[in-house]
Parts: C-alpha cells; structure tokens; sequence
C-alpha cells in the first residue's frame, strides 16, 4: 500500500501556538483587510482573534504598545504623523496597496457646473458659500473626518494654508452618518462638498463624472513632513475630475499593514507573508459596495475574504510558501 507524501504545508506551521490580535479602524471600508489577514495568518497556523475596532489614533498606539499585534489599515504618507512619534515601536511592512489610494474634495456635478466650481477658492465667493451653506452659519458645509483621524488634520491644514476658515465649515462627526446625511441631501438636490478617499463606498454611492466631480486645490500645499510628496499631489487620468492632470492636493497614499516590532521579529513567518501579500483595489471597491448593500455582518466579511482567496489561492500559496520558509 502506496502512502501519499505528507507535504511540507502539513508539517510545518509557523503559526502554532501563537494568538494574534488585529486592530482595526471605526471606519467601515477597511475592515475587509482585516478578515483577509486574519485568515492568511489562520492558514499558517495562527490563533486569530476577532478584530477589535479602535479609533485610528488608539490604534496606533494599542500596535506600538504591544496590546495589539496588526493594523491592516495604514495610510501612507497621511499616517506619518502616528508612526513618526518618539518611541513608536511598530513598523509599516509591506503593502495592501501601492501608490493606488486617492484622497480629495468633491462637488455635485450640477453645482460645479451651475457656480463654475474649479477649486477650494470658489468657496470665497459669497453666492457658492450661500449656496452650500446648510446649518444658516454663513460659511459652506464641507463633510469632513472625525477628530483625531489623519484626514482631519491635513484638512484643517489645507484650511489655514488657502484662508478657508471663513469660507468653509468643515463637519466632523462620525464619517458614515456625515455622508448618509450628504447623500440624503444630495437626492433631495441640495449642493454637496464632501471630503472621500479610495477604496470607498462613497465613490458608489455618489459616481465621479455623473453625480459628483472631484475639484482641485488652489495650489499644492503640504504639511513639512510631507513636502517632498508635492508632485504626487497631481495625478493624471482621475475619473471626475474638473481638470487634467487633477491637482488633488493630496498625495497618493500606500495603504500599509503596520505591525508591532517585537511581535515581528518573533514571528518572522507574518513579517514575509506581510511583505508578500497585497489585495486589489478592485477587490476593495467591490467588497465596499456590497457591504454598503447590505452583506456587512462578519460573516459576510469572512465570506467575502475566503471567496477572493480561494479565487487566488495558486497566487496565495506562493505568499505562505515563502512564509513557511521563513522558520525553515
């Protein structure tokens, strides 16, 4: 009787034993990269909790600490501010998405074109500010970040950089509700300023080039740590966008899983899994625009993450090949 081969998969497994935790942030569109690590590392082995949800900043700081393991969810340059603290002890490794994350400001299409609506100074001008203006304040209503979160910072930036603060207000409350709040608006056919990023369900929901236009900074202003970035401000071939090339303003962003040091160097299996794997924006934007129909429950996520897997899974076994290898 012939006996099949026990392959080096079966044998060894570098995750045995070993609980991780992962963080990630209160904001919905990245939580599939959390069940899509969570299960490559469960295929090494790993005792994976559930993710927990954290504030962006608390997340930073629960990695560096040592309270949590992973955060899938790094933004890069725009998360410097976090990483870039004296006595941070987590790293960026690899990347979930290189140079594809947008970041800006959009306008319904119709009040673009109906006030001509190029850039952030348009909003200096009084019939544009009226016209946005929904709580009766005087200034426009810009759907902004939440406190604390990297966009909201560099918002305000851009606040003091183009002397907008008399010109826009911009809304920090819970992003999700804000933008439930800026499509009802917009349905009803009310003007609409909203900051977004990608991958984003908002991009769904509010298509660039038919329902909304992503407009231009007045010039490109950037935070000093960020200054040596100006020139991916400006990007070319942007969907929606009031000019070409569009000058966003905002540099293109690595999306980053941020892990804690000693964490990684005792587990030198996830450093390479982590410095192997990506996932693409394709798959998030359509992950987001599910889960904004309705299948966003946890197990739609385990779902959904087990599905692209397996529709990669020749793709994924070259990752945790060379992670398995790594404790050889």
């Amino acid at each position: 009787m012939t006996t099949a081969p026990i392959t080096f998969a079966e044998t060894v497994q570098p995750g045995d034993g070993v609980s991780v935790s992962i963080a990630q942030p209160n904001d919905d569109t990245g939580w599939i990269m959390s069940a899509v690590y969570a299960q490559l590392l469960e295929e090494l082995g790993y005792d994976v909790a559930e993710p927990v949800t954290l504030d962006v900043p608390v997340a930073y700081v629960s990695v560096s600490q040592g309270d949590m393991d992973l955060y899938p969810d790094g933004w890069f340059p725009l998360h410097n501010t976090y990483v870039d603290q004296p006595g941070f002890a987590a790293t960026p490794t690899g990347y979930v998405v290189e140079k594809g994350a947008l970041q800006g400001y959009l306008v319904d299409k119709a009040s673009a074109e109906k006030f001509d609506i190029k850039t952030l100074d348009d909003f200096k001008r009084p019939e544009v500010r009226e016209a946005f203006d929904r709580n009766g304040d005087g200034l426009a209503d810009m759907t902004a970040c939440p406190p604390g979160w990297g966009c909201e910072l560099m918002i305000q930036f851009h606040m003091d950089a183009f002397d907008l603060r008399e010109a826009i207000n911009p809304i920090k409350a819970g992003y999700s509700a804000s933008m439930a709040d800026t499509i009802a608006a917009f349905e009803q056919g009310q003007p609409i300023l909203f900051y977004t990023w990608t991958p984003n369900w908002t991009v769904d929901a509010l298509k660039p080039g038919e329902d909304v236009v992503w407009i231009q900074t007045p010039e490109v202003a950037l935070p000093e740590e960020q200054a040596h970035l100006a020139e991916f401000a400006t990007v070319e071939s942007v969907e929606g966008c009031v000019a070409e090339p569009c000058q966003l303003g905002w540099p293109v962003n690595d999306i980053r899983p941020v892990a804690n040091d000693a964490f990684l160097e005792a587990n030198p299996a996830v450093k390479v899994l982590l410095e192997e794997a990506s996932i693409p924006l394709d798959f998030i934007f359509a992950q987001n625009a599910a889960m904004r129909n309705g299948e966003d429950s946890a197990e739609d996520l385990k779902r959904q993450a087990s599905e692209w897997i397996e529709a990669n899974r020749q793709t994924i076994d070259g990752w945790l090949d060379a992670a398995r290898s790594a404790v050889e």
